[in-house]
């Protein structure tokens, strides 16, 4: 039972066996470089199963099962390679900086470093991946797999070069996935740069545990671990407050259907379209805690969300409009999946008064968030 969850069960599955849990890798596609994108299975010894993609380090499936034992996979998900291919932030790792930059830029040290921006709002966003098509969530990232005697997992690795989108100094980066028998999948990142450069990553996953096609997360009830947030402008760029979210929609302090929140008049929900805010995760940045825990009423499913990240990005999918393939033959609505993009806040290059991002050479960048997976009674 999770300490921070409300009196829910551990992960309710057949029996243990007595092999242990096992990665495997297979060919999944070949992108228009002629580069074999692989798929990454991992299976712990209770039969949860989570695949990850070389390209970009996507998870392509959680399946976990409800409370009568049934599996389903509870992360949204693309129809075939190709969808996969073309792009986008859908589940995958991010970098060089997660989420929100203004002003088409930073400064360290007195250089100015110009990054890809919309050239409306001046905003780079994903580190550049929604103006270019590059990121690391386009990367194909080389693969490591690891079995130990009670979880089995994937280390990613990628070397980011000099200049990339704009970004200073060469870094080489690791995300390792790790799936324990205890039903977590686990997300350590490490990184090094030669430069000074500023760095924010985050996993990209959106979840729906009601399982694929059954609800929107409207009927998911949410509890944050946050007491204050980041107001957004118009650009949905932190204005420099950190504001107490007691009285607006973004308070989830205590557990509550989301459905009401994304149909508030509130400012910064209507700014947003539903929710797209950075909340500051109660206790020490550097410890992990718990940030945010979703549960289906009608599945029994759970998700607990812990980091040790500074804050959570809650994003509703607001940008899904029926023309994004799912799959099973579904298309992707607004409300269909909620993301959890534990990280450091949004434009903190730019806004001294925020956890600094510099990662300078001799410098090592760690960071770990957990996903836990459970039912109810």
């Amino acid at each position: 039972m999770s300490r921070w969850a409300l009196p829910i069960l551990a992960l309710a599955m057949a029996p243990a066996p007595a092999l242990a849990g096992t990665a495997r890798i297979a060919p999944f596609g070949t992108n228009a470089k002629g580069e074999v994108v692989e798929a990454v299975t991992l299976v712990n010894r209770r039969g949860m199963k989570v695949v990850i993609l070389t390209r970009g380090g996507a998870l392509a499936e959680i399946a976990v099962p409800d409370r009568r034992g049934r599996l389903a996979n509870v992360v949204l998900t693309r129809p075939d390679f190709a969808a996969w291919d073309r792009g986008g932030a859908f589940n995958t790792l991010i970098g060089r900086y997660a989420n929100r930059i203004a002003g088409g830029g930073f400064s360290i040290d007195g250089q100015r470093y110009a990054l890809p921006a919309n050239p409306e709002t001046g905003v780079t966003i994903h580190g550049g991946q929604s103006q270019t098509g590059g990121g690391w969530g386009t990367k194909l990232w080389t693969a490591r797999l690891f079995e130990d005697r009670s979880s089995a997992g994937v280390e990613l690795r990628l070397t980011s070069p000099d200049g990339d989108n704009g970004f200073p100094g060469a870094v080489t980066v690791s995300a390792t996935y790790r799936l324990s028998d205890a039903g977590e999948l686990r997300l350590d990142w490490r990184a090094e740069t030669t430069r000074p450069t500023h760095l924010n990553v985050t996993n990209h996953a959106y979840f729906n545990l009601a399982g694929p096609g059954q609800a929107s997360v409207d009927r998911l009830r949410l509890r944050l671990f946050a007491s204050r947030y980041t107001p957004v402008n118009e650009r949905l760029i932190p204005t420099g407050e950190v504001a107490t979210v007691a009285g607006t929609p973004l308070d989830f302090r205590a557990a509550r259907p989301i459905g009401p929140a994304l149909r508030s008049a509130h400012p910064q929900i209507v700014l947003a379209r539903g929710i797209d805010h950075n909340l500051v995760i109660d206790g020490p940045a550097g410890t992990l805690r718990p940030a945010a825990e979703l549960v289906d009423p009608v599945s029994g499913r759970w998700l607990l969300v812990s980091t040790t990240e500074p804050g959570v990005q809650v994003y509703t999918a607001n940008n899904f409009n029926g023309s994004q393939p799912a799959g099973a033959g579904l298309l992707l609505r607004q409300g269909d999946g909620i993301a959890f993009e534990t990280q450091h806040f949004p434009d903190s290059p730019n806004q001294p008064a925020f956890p600094s991002t510099l990662l300078r050479p001799g410098e090592v960048f760690t960071s770990t968030t957990v996903f836990a997976f459970g039912v109810t009674r």
